[in-house]
Formats: C-alpha cells, sequence, structure tokens
C-alpha cells in the first residue's frame, strides 16, 4: 500500500474545517484533505454531507486547484441520528415537520468558509440522483447511510461512475465488529475483491482507494 502524500491545510482553513459541526476526526479530515490533491482533474462528489464538515476538507482542497465538489444529502439524517441513536442531535430538528433537516446548517457552514462558489449542494436521495448522472467521478466519497440497503446502494450506484485513475473513499471501515457498523467495511470489501481498485491510504477508519481497471 502507498500512502497518500500529506499536503498541509492552511491554519485559517484547518481551524474553520475543525470547528464545524460533524463526526469526522481531525486525523481522517486532514487525510480527506490530502487525498483529495491526488485526484486527477474531474469532477468531484461526496455522499453523505450532514452539517457540511467533510465538504469544507474537500472544499478547500477543490479550490485550491479550480476543482468543484459536489456534496450529495437528503438532509433528513441517516439511521444512526435518528431519535432514540447514539448519533441524534435534537437541535436539528425542524419542529415544523417533525424531522431533521441539516441543509441550514449545511448552508451555513459553507457560507461562513466562502466555499459558496465551490460546494454544490445535492439535495435528494442518493440512488435517484445516481440514475440520472453521467459524469465520470475524478473522487468519490462514501460515508452515507451506514445501514446495509443505504450504503450497498451508494456502492452499487456510484462507483461505477468512478474514472480509471480516480479515487475512491470510504469512511468507517471498522475491520473488527465491536468497532463499528459492519456495511461500510462490507462495500470497502467489494471493492477490494472486485479487482477494480488498490488501496492507497489508510488513516484511522478512512479508506482511500484508486480505481485501476474498469468493472466493480
Amino acid at each position: 500500500m502507498t500512502d497518500v502524500p500529506v499536503t498541509e491545510m492552511p491554519a485559517k482553513q484547518r481551524g474553520l474545517a475543525e470547528a464545524a459541526r460533524g463526526f469526522m476526526p481531525i486525523d481522517e479530515g486532514l487525510a480527506l484533505y490530502s487525498a483529495a490533491f491526488q485526484a486527477p482533474t474531474g469532477a468531484w462528489l461526496e455522499v453523505g454531507s450532514y452539517c457540511g464538515k467533510s465538504a469544507l476538507y474537500f472544499g478547500f482542497a477543490a479550490q485550491a486547484q479550480g476543482s468543484v465538489l459536489f456534496a450529495l444529502d437528503h438532509h433528513r439524517g441517516s439511521e444512526e441520528n435518528q431519535a432514540g441513536w447514539e448519533h441524534h442531535e435534537a437541535d436539528l430538528v425542524d419542529p415544523a415537520v417533525g424531522k431533521i433537516d441539516t441543509l441550514p446548517f449545511f448552508r451555513r457552514t459553507l457560507h461562513d468558509a466562502g466555499l459558496e462558489g465551490t460546494v454544490v449542494a445535492l439535495v435528494g436521495d442518493s440512488p435517484t440522483i445516481a440514475q440520472h448522472w453521467n459524469t465520470p467521478l475524478a473522487l468519490l466519497f462514501i460515508d452515507g447511510g451506514h445501514g446495509e440497503e443505504p450504503a450497498h446502494a451508494d456502492y452499487e450506484y456510484w462507483v461505477p461512475k468512478v474514472a480509471i485513475g480516480g479515487l475512491l473513499l470510504i469512511h468507517d471501515v471498522f475491520p473488527n465488529p465491536a468497532d463499528g457498523g459492519r456495511p461500510p467495511f462490507e462495500i470497502w470489501t467489494r471493492a477490494m475483491q472486485s479487482g477494480g481498485f488498490e488501496e492507497i491510504g489508510h488513516t484511522g477508519s478512512l479508506r482511500t482507494l484508486r480505481r485501476i481497471r474498469k468493472g466493480i
């Protein structure tokens, strides 16, 4: 495995990313930033944006390179964000509809970071949007729903769109079941067993892969 070269993140940008709301550990966020500089020219897309923390790490890298990040989320919260689950945050619930709505928080995060011209929000269901997306991806980050159905759907709908030489990053990959849920590990395993990817980086639960041939 080849380690992704570290690209130093400017202090002001790093401070904004670290302060943003979300669950991304600092070392893994910095790994996102560094990995983005290894992506070939083309569209970047993240599945799962929540309040915008990962979008800042990618967004600042995109800004530096004149690229664009498409940030896809339905903004109603994943299974683990719902009431009664470990990662539920009650103040994210829109009282008018009784459902989580992270979109206003996401937009504020981008505004305050000066990234509204670099990060494009895609609001909707991941498989629905994927079925109408025809642009090859230079970078794909999967960090959406961690349940079995949404995680495998994200893999099946989006991974075939990664171009040769493009990057696939998967978050919350835990080989030991005691450390976390299985679906992200399962889709990482699918990618590695497909013969289409090689792993080039591993930081915490974040795995970075490069497509070396077609086929998922």
